[in-house]
């Protein structure tokens, strides 16, 4: 029987390998939504994305009988490790065939790199940032994958849950939102009263707020104020959150964002939610992560002309001391009128930790339904 062989990405046409594999294993797939080719480059490429400030990282291919069979990302965000007092080598971007020893020659590499730089446990799938996907999927594989989110054949946890040593980390759920016809009479009584009570108000953003008006980087200082006790969270740096208002907000559909600013604390921004018309047709129809020929219009369709059903949560966030104060009602008090107005019949809430109830209970005034589940595994390589 032929052995794996493992082989270390060192140019840029081995980087190149690395990322066509997965359009090579997912191609045809209903489900998969494949990220943009250029995206990926951008994420990988130490020169392109911020997060190397203080991430470091190496990309495996394996390889049996001369063919590409597998690939994964082993990752070191040591702001995160300092922050969470680990010593954690991540594994991210893994694919492989259905194949025991490809799944155990990939983690293996990602074991010897983490032990090489003295880290004493594998986690993963996580990326180089929360701002990356992040959990394996374990239930839901006839769903619709999301641009946000990672989607894997069946076998994937299989292969995980059967080497020694894996176990559970993390556990993540995601619902599916069905839109109303109309604002909810209870969350509409509670966003007309937290208005007056509590002096909140929705600030809808025009181009020049973000990009001259000092908004975009208030976003992201809010997100990092409301994610920082999450599971793995890194605090986004300056340079991050220039890379993100530009990847998020510059061609962003403004009348799908929403922020709630505190009218008493001059205008203090105290909630975010930054959602977008679902890509994951368009993303589809990108040949091979590509803009060109025509993945460009797909795009364009989609984020500018509405032409899907669905609509991403993408990113919401309400500072802790302003949550029990029904901020989350308010933004969507003020976003449901717009996707009725667009024609969205459903949203996607993306990853939620299992154990957040409260974040999941503001999905109460919907009709939902968990329609996918997601972990994150991890491993003890070395005694702390």
């Amino acid at each position: 029987m032929a052995e794996v062989e493992i082989k270390k990405v060192v140019t840029k046409k081995d980087l190149k390998t690395f990322i066509e594999f997965h359009y090579d294993l997912y191609e045809g797939n209903a489900y998969d939504v494949p990220n943009l080719y250029s995206d990926d480059v951008n994420t990988l490429s130490k020169d392109k994305n911020a997060a190397f400030d203080f991430c470091e990282a190496e990309y495996f291919l394996a390889y049996k009988d001369g063919k590409l069979c597998g690939r994964v990302a082993a990752i070191i965000n040591n702001k995160a490790n300092a922050r969470w007092e680990r010593k954690t080598v991540r594994f991210g971007w893994i694919d492989f065939v259905d194949d025991r020893d490809m799944s155990a020659a990939l983690l293996k590499a990602v074991e010897d790199y983490g032990r090489a730089k003295g880290m004493t446990e594998v986690v993963g799938p996580l990326g180089f940032t929360d701002m990356d996907p992040e959990g394996m999927l374990t239930w839901g594989f006839d769903q619709l994958g999301t641009m946000a989110t990672i989607y894997n054949y069946p076998y994937y946890p299989e292969h995980i849950e059967a080497l020694p040593g894996f176990e559970k980390d993390n556990d993540y759920v995601e619902f599916k939102i069905f839109v109303p016809d109309e604002i909810p009479d209870k969350m509409r009584k509670i966003a007309e009263m937290i208005q007056k009570r509590y002096h909140l108000q929705i600030k809808k953003l025009r181009k020049e707020d973000v990009f001259e008006g000092g908004y975009g980087k208030k976003i992201f200082t809010l997100i990092n104020d409301t994610f920082k006790d999450l599971y793995g969270y890194s605090e986004l740096s300056d340079r991050q959150i220039d890379q993100y208002i530009n990847m998020y907000l510059k061609m962003a559909d403004l009348d799908l964002i929403t922020l709630v600013e505190d009218a008493s604390l001059d205008n203090k921004l105290v909630g975010v939610g930054i959602t977008l018309p679902s890509l994951s047709r368009a993303l589809q129809k990108c040949r091979r992560g590509r803009l060109w020929p025509f993945g460009w219009w797909h795009l364009l369709r989609a984020l500018k002309m509405h032409k899907t059903e669905g609509v991403d949560l993408l990113l919401l966030g309400v500072l802790p001391e302003y949550r029990a104060k029904g901020t989350n009602a308010l933004m969507f008090y003020d976003l449901i009128p717009r996707y009725v107005k667009h024609g969205f019949k459903w949203g996607e809430s993306q990853v939620e930790m299992e154990t957040n109830e409260n974040v999941q209970s503001q999905w109460s005034y919907f009709e939902t339904v968990n329609h996918k589940r997601r972990r994150c595994y991890k491993k003890v390589i070395a005694k702390a």
